[in-house]
């Protein structure tokens, strides 16, 4: 009779931990892909950002030509030529194109996709990435 009654016991003990662990498990995974949309975003923001910097120091030496500073920050990484078209670049020079003055160079990714279903729920199914540099102007000299 003993034997029975610890039987019981165990059974109903080994029912809780699994119901414990599904809801454990269930919020480790939500942590698990929240971290990965986080990192993909990072990435594609670095990449954007590196991009956009190699747009800058071409146009810190020839700042008024706008479309082959595009076409450089276009050209200067695998990943950014699917994700931002020349429209999402802008090009701003800072003053006159001359030494000393500015170049801001902006790229925007207005579309980047959250997979996660319960982060695109809070954040929205697409965020918006945008990196900007601005760099200083190395020639031509100011007259």
């Amino acid at each position: 009779m003993i034997q029975k009654i610890d039987q019981k016991i165990t059974n109903k003990e080994q029912g809780q931990s699994l119901v414990e662990m599904a809801i454990a498990l269930v919020i480790l995974l939500l942590l698990v892909g929240g971290v990965v949309d986080l990192g993909r975003a990072f990435f594609t923001f670095m990449a954007l950002r590196d991009a956009v910097q190699e747009g800058a120091l071409y146009g810190s030496v020839n700042p008024t030509l706008t479309t082959e500073i595009k076409n450089h920050v276009l050209s200067s990484s695998d990943m950014i030529p699917d994700l931002v078209g020349s429209d999402d670049i802008t090009v701003t020079v800072v003053g006159t194109p001359c030494t000393g003055n500015g170049i801001r160079v902006t790229a925007t990714y207005p579309d980047f996709p959250i997979t996660m279903p319960f982060m695109g729920t809070l954040l929205g199914q697409t965020i918006s990435i945008s990196a900007t540099i601005t760099d200083t102007i190395l020639s031509p000299g100011c007259t």
